[in-house]
């Protein structure tokens, strides 16, 4: 007998649709919905760079990025998620199953520089089955993406990950955020706003000045970045230059429902909307078990490489970056994000790579994410 009988009002997973998702392992994605970047564009770098909060004039100012060493504006790393939305978390199959954006394992070649028209091509990787606090059985649908520019150079590859949950096991039995939920809700005064703002003023941008790998060891601390405090216009920020998932306005979003049925969720006066309102709307964001709106996946995934590129600087690189989500942010947390210099390794033709790792951690000490980085740095010699 299903215990969640009674309580239920969204869909269940089932084997039938495991198998039928479980056959698009390896088959190139042909049909998708849009990017919503199909070029790296100075407004377009600019927007997305603004929406996670990053005002590094390299991404941002012609003038100042004309006369660095790439010679003119290049994107930020994170770029890459305007770029496809099956990167950033637009799954198929499962319909009416919610879907958590959890973390990326991702590789680049050069830079996004700013002109170039981008063709991207995916495939589902693979599935795998997890027991969870948050929602009991959890589905991580892992999918590959790889990014090539006008010439067909390889420019970016790699993996993203969701995790497809039941929204009524997640609501009644999930025991994930027992404690967060509580807790009296998280309030401000001016001493506690002082403490953010001050590590705001405190940001480190490296900028021209060159790092070189040869000052770099093992130990080094990384300066720590601020983010928050988590409000939903913050979210929707991100959404502007990303582009989020499923919002769509009047006819674009009739289309979409039409074509995909199972994405309507009947908001508080019955109007079918979509279920990236978890972002925004306090009451869906309950009613799939967590304390409140929350941030989105890919944007908390972006603020721990602008930890990264901050202190890199200009003539760094960032060749490599994997990040793991380990808790949502919901509206009113704040984090810090932390590093340090844990190794320093060979890329593939022997140049070094500095390894940083990551932590994110709330207000309250508690894990929000995790990330490893490798950053190719200029070498005195």
């Amino acid at each position: 007998m299903d215990p969640l009988e009674d309580a239920r009002r969204y869909a269940v997973i089932t084997d039938d649709a495991l198998d039928s998702l479980r056959r698009l392992i390896g088959v190139p994605i042909t049909e998708t919905v849009e990017p919503w970047c199909y070029e790296v564009s100075r407004d377009n770098i600019r927007h997305y760079a603004h929406g996670i909060g990053d005002d590094n004039p390299l991404w941002c100012d012609p003038a100042y990025a004309a006369a660095g060493p790439h010679g003119g504006i290049v994107a930020l790393p994170s770029f890459i998620f305007p770029l496809n939305r099956v990167l950033s978390g637009y799954v198929g199959g499962l319909p009416g199953i919610h879907a958590m954006w959890a973390g990326a394992n991702l590789t680049w070649h050069d830079w996004f520089r700013r002109g170039d028209d981008v063709e991207v091509t995916a495939h589902l990787k693979d599935l795998v089955e997890h027991n969870t606090r948050f929602a009991g059985r959890a589905i991580q649908q892992i999918y590959h993406a790889e990014f090539r520019n006008q010439d067909g150079t390889l420019v970016a590859e790699g993996d993203s990950w969701c995790f497809r949950i039941e929204r009524d096991t997640a609501r009644e039995l999930g025991t994930k955020y027992d404690a967060a939920k509580a807790r009296e809700p998280y309030r401000y005064d001016e001493e506690i706003l002082e403490r953010i703002w001050s590590l705001y003023k405190a940001e480190e941008v490296r900028g021209a000045e060159p790092r070189y790998v040869e000052d770099v060891k093992v130990g080094d601390v990384v300066p720590p970045i601020v983010k928050g405090p988590m409000t939903a216009t913050g979210f929707i920020a991100y959404a502007q230059g990303w582009g989020g998932l499923y919002i769509r306005a009047n006819k674009l979003a009739w289309k979409q429902l039409e074509k995909h049925p199972g994405l309507g969720l009947a908001n508080g006066v019955g109007i079918p909307d979509v279920p990236e309102r978890v972002h925004w709307e306090n009451d869906l964001a309950t009613d799939v078990g967590t304390p409140a709106a929350y941030d989105y996946g890919p944007e908390r995934c972006s603020w721990l490489t602008h930890h990264v590129t901050n202190w890199m600087g200009d003539t760094g690189f960032l060749r490599h970056h994997n990040s793991e989500i380990r808790r949502h942010n919901p509206v009113g947390d704040w984090m810090t994000i932390e590093g340090t210099v844990t190794a320093i390794k060979a890329d593939t033709d022997g140049t070094p790579l500095v390894e940083i790792t990551q932590q994110a951690r709330q207000q309250d000490g508690e894990l929000s994410a995790t990330g490893v980085a490798l950053v190719r740095l200029p070498s005195r010699g």
